[in-house]
């Protein structure tokens, strides 16, 4: 039998930004896509001989609270009309395919086994990691070209906070194929790994001391409306810094030139996104997954700003190329990048 369409599936976008979070009456997950992949996660954790199957609910955003082993899934990805909200409201949809959803689900499970198993309070899991009560930041800044983290989510997330970093590491090793070994050989960040399959062989098996099914910020109860909802992550972003990438920018990128060619650069960087990682590994010997990182971080300034990129099309990729080399040496010669939380 066919589940109910609900009835703001058909509201405008105006209409549905005037909702609460509970009207939307979001329980447990129903949609096919999520199923799949938290049927998929728990096969992977008992493929591992991990006993915990973390509960799940919705909310807000993507986290798994401290002392509480479950983990909370964005409202948007509830229902297909949710997603076309916020992609439009906000540019992507976190978690909104198949591998990206199963990359944010084996990380937020790894902060889901710290907490049902206490492994923070090991010695190894400090030394390994750092402090795991240091306050949470509301910002980040990242070393791109560090090799004491693994490379998983976008933004050098690991970089954020030792339990980023745990949890990052947890999902890395738990990933079918990941060959994490080999990948990391001679990285400092090969001994996290080692010491997280040194901690998940000795809970092998084991069932976890905490069991709470607790549901922090549910929004089934929250009155908040998706309009200030989304007000509240523009507020946000808008306190990103982009420094190092707007010192790279030059001359050929600005407001749009009143009488001469040009083309927005935002989209004309998607459209060349292959060919410009492509071309900062081969001519500076770069990581593919930093490459990646900071033609990601370009395009967003570039959306931020709304740049233009001055010339034909082709001197515009030349131009783009030009500044995303300037880019990566000024990230070699040991320039941050910041990230708001």
């Amino acid at each position: 039998m066919a589940r109910r369409r609900p009835a703001w599936a058909a509201e405008t976008d105006a209409a549905m930004l005037r909702m609460r979070f509970r009207d939307l009456r979001l329980g447990r997950p129903r949609r096919a896509v999520l199923r799949r992949a938290i049927r998929r996660l728990h096969a992977e954790l008992d493929a591992r001989g991990i006993a915990l199957r973390p509960h799940v609910w919705f909310a807000e955003e993507w986290f798994s609270p401290d002392g509480i082993p479950g983990i909370a899934i964005p409202f948007y990805l509830a229902h297909p009309r949710l997603e076309r909200l916020e992609r439009r409201m906000n540019g992507v949809v976190e978690g909104g395919n198949a591998t990206g959803l199963m990359r944010i689900l084996r990380h937020e499970a790894g902060h889901a086994i710290d907490s049902a198993y206490r492994l923070r309070r090991r010695r190894a899991w400090r030394e390994s990691f750092g402090p795991p009560l240091a306050p949470y930041p509301d910002a980040y800044s990242v070393d791109p070209l560090s090799r004491g983290f693994v490379q998983h989510l976008d933004g050098w997330y690991a970089q954020a906070h030792p339990a980023e970093d745990f949890a990052e590491t947890f999902a890395l090793w738990l990933a079918p194929r990941s060959r994490w070994r080999s990948r990391y050989a001679g990285w400092p960040a090969l001994r996290k790994l080692e010491c997280m399959d040194a901690l998940m062989a000795d809970i092998r098996g084991r069932a976890p001391p905490v069991r709470s099914k607790h549901r922090i910020d549910a929004v089934a109860t929250d009155g908040l409306t998706l309009r200030e909802y989304y007000r509240r992550g523009v507020e946000r972003r808008a306190h990103r810094d982009y420094a190092l990438v707007d010192g790279c920018f030059g001359r050929d990128f600005g407001p749009r030139p009143p009488r001469a060619r040009a083309r927005r650069a935002a989209p004309l960087l998607r459209s060349i996104r292959s060919g410009l990682v492509a071309d900062v590994v081969e001519r500076l010997d770069l990581d593919p997954y930093v490459a990646r990182q900071l033609v990601g971080v370009v395009i967003d300034r570039c959306q931020e700003r709304r740049l233009w990129l001055r010339g034909t099309p082709r001197e515009g990729r030349a131009a783009a190329a030009r500044m995303l080399r300037r880019l990566a040496r000024a990230a070699r010669a040991g320039g941050r990048l910041r990230f708001t939380l």
